[in-house]
């Protein structure tokens, strides 16, 4: 809530206090603390939360975020400059939406966004 009510260092602060209990918690609190680092322009920071869960899938191989992390993945390497990541990251999200309905939000904007990166 805090990200979205234009606060993302206040949501950082209350994420702090799960970082024990993350394993239990399916990826949420990294998937968050990176989306709250994307809104402050912190791209490095955002990359290290998003690769995190892309680093552990064993922990929740069905979990939603994981796809997910992709995409934030692909928008922390596009802000920090870095296109062939981006670029790449960009193409696995895609490949794993594939066959995922091209009217979904998510999955308009990524194609969107990768149109830019793929300049």
């Amino acid at each position: 809530m805090e990200v979205r009510r234009g606060n993302p260092a206040g949501a950082l602060d209350l994420l702090a206090t799960p970082r024990p209990y993350e394993r239990a918690a399916q990826f949420w609190p990294a998937y968050l603390r990176g989306q709250a680092y994307l809104k402050l322009h912190k791209s490095l920071e955002a990359s290290a939360e998003f690769q995190r869960i892309l680093n552990h899938r064993g922990e929740d191989p069905l979990s939603p975020i994981y796809a997910i992390a992709k995409l934030g993945l692909a928008r922390a390497a596009a802000m920090s400059g870095d296109k062939v990541g981006s670029r790449k990251a960009y193409q696995d999200f895609l490949a794993l939406w594939k066959d995922a309905d091209p009217e979904l939000p998510i999955l308009r904007d990524a194609k969107k966004e990768y149109a830019v990166v793929a300049e």
